[in-house]
């Protein structure tokens, strides 16, 4: 099995040393701004491009007098900078830097997870599509239903991905939004005109209004459709989970050479990975809520969601990056028992052709009440193992005289259920 984890990629992201290289980068944006509006020289924001850096222990070190950590960076990179350093941060407030710098940081995890998420749709799809005509049992409350595709199950699943690919996008262009707008965002020591290039220069664009922080139903509806994506994974791998226990047996997640399931055990092979998965949904679940409470801040702003924001962000991107990566795996190795899937079809001796039964008799003339009685008669003696339902229904006068023999055995097809998969299919090509 290869295994495809988390990447690197995502750890850089959200790695201190990144945080500050982006928080830098708007910094010299902002100088870019103010030089191009000519209140910088341009030799300053030369020198301040050329020399500006920073040293994280150098950071750790005045933050530990200061208790402040954007003054500690900005400190840090001004004395870097030397006679110029006095232009870095100038007209801004803490939260242009630390928004504005986090639209990016978000944007790229984004990004990463979008790349991901398109991986396991295809690999979903490509299942589909290989198991199109494989017929299997449709459960409903855990029930015997009728008889259905397994593809179908797995085009469906597909299809929820699509959707949390739509709103994705959706929340990835709704927090591509940077605001230089200063302390209540007056912009009364910084104009407009800089945030607009700053933002420019960044690749986002500005808030049409902010105060002093970007407003947090931007960052909640991003995790909120983080978390339905986790929520959607959940209900793939709740799926499969079941199909793996030992009395259906249809589907297994994959299962490592060498791999052990149980200390006590030597027969298990529990279906981990999904239950991993399905334990992780349940962390974004409650990431997401806190992404809510996060919206309602007192006047201008208070601080009480940065506390909240430098753990679930960083957070739900490793933990759904992982989930998703996990599930490419487990869809890709994942063993499909066709064999046991015709066996469950034939578990309850025909008694998942109930309806075809019940509608030929209605269209026979049969009230449909009495025809319902009939048929539900013989279902429930069938339930208790007194024969087969199509024996049943075949010794009954009634039905008999309603129904030919070779009618009634023709209710009892697979196939008829499936007659319709390729124009569901023909949708998703």
């Amino acid at each position: 099995m290869i295994e495809r984890y988390e990447t690197a990629a995502m750890r850089d992201i959200w790695s201190e040393e990144n945080k500050y290289r982006t928080w830098l980068d708007v910094e010299l944006a902002v100088c870019h701004a103010w030089a191009e509006e000519g209140l910088i020289p341009i030799e300053a924001y030369e020198s301040i491009r050329k020399k500006a850096f920073f040293d994280i222990d150098r950071i750790k070190e005045v933050e530990s007098k200061v208790h402040h950590d954007v003054i500690a960076f900005v400190s840090c990179v001004a004395a870097s900078v030397g006679e110029w350093g006095r232009f870095i941060h100038l007209g801004l407030t803490s939260s242009d830097v630390l928004d504005t710098a986090s639209a990016l940081l978000l944007r790229q995890s984004l990004g990463i997870i979008l790349e991901e998420l398109a991986i396991l749709y295809e690999e979903v799809l490509k299942k589909a599509f290989l198991y199109k005509y494989t017929p299997c049992i449709g459960r409903t409350h855990g029930v015997h239903a009728e008889p259905m595709s397994f593809g179908l199950k797995l085009l469906n699943w597909h299809s929820q991905l699509k959707r949390s690919e739509e709103r994705l996008i959706l929340a990835k262009k709704q927090i591509s939004y940077g605001k230089i707008s200063g302390a209540v965002g007056t912009y009364a020591h910084c104009p407009p005109s800089i945030e607009e290039k700053a933002c420019a220069f960044l690749g986002l664009k500005p808030a049409p209004i902010s105060n002093q922080i970007l407003q947090r139903d931007r960052h909640a509806f991003l995790i909120l459709s983080l978390a339905l994506l986790g929520s959607t994974l959940e209900n793939i791998a709740q799926e499969i989970r079941h199909l793996q226990r030992t009395e259906v047996l249809e589907v297994m997640e994959p299962f490592a050479s060498g791999q052990k399931g149980s200390s006590a055990m030597p027969h298990k092979r529990n279906p981990i990975l999904c239950e991993r998965i399905c334990g992780m949904a349940r962390l974004l679940r409650g990431y997401a809520l806190s992404a809510m409470e996060n919206v309602a801040l007192w006047h201008e702003r208070d601080i009480s969601h940065s506390s909240v924001e430098r753990i679930i962000w960083p957070d739900v991107f490793h933990i759904l990056h992982y989930m998703i990566a996990l599930l490419i795996n487990i869809v890709g190795h994942m063993e499909v028992n066709a064999e046991k899937m015709i066996k469950n079809i034939e578990l309850t001796k025909g008694l998942i052709f109930s309806q075809r039964v019940l509608l030929a008799l209605v269209e026979k003339g049969m009230d449909r009440d009495e025809a319902y009685e009939a048929v539900q008669k013989y279902a429930l003696e069938c339930w208790n193992e007194k024969g087969t339902f199509k024996d049943m229904l075949t010794s009954d006068p009634i039905v008999s005289s309603l129904l030919s023999a070779e009618e009634l055995q023709g209710f009892f097809d697979v196939s008829y259920y499936l007659r319709f998969v390729d124009d569901i299919f023909d949708r998703f090509k």
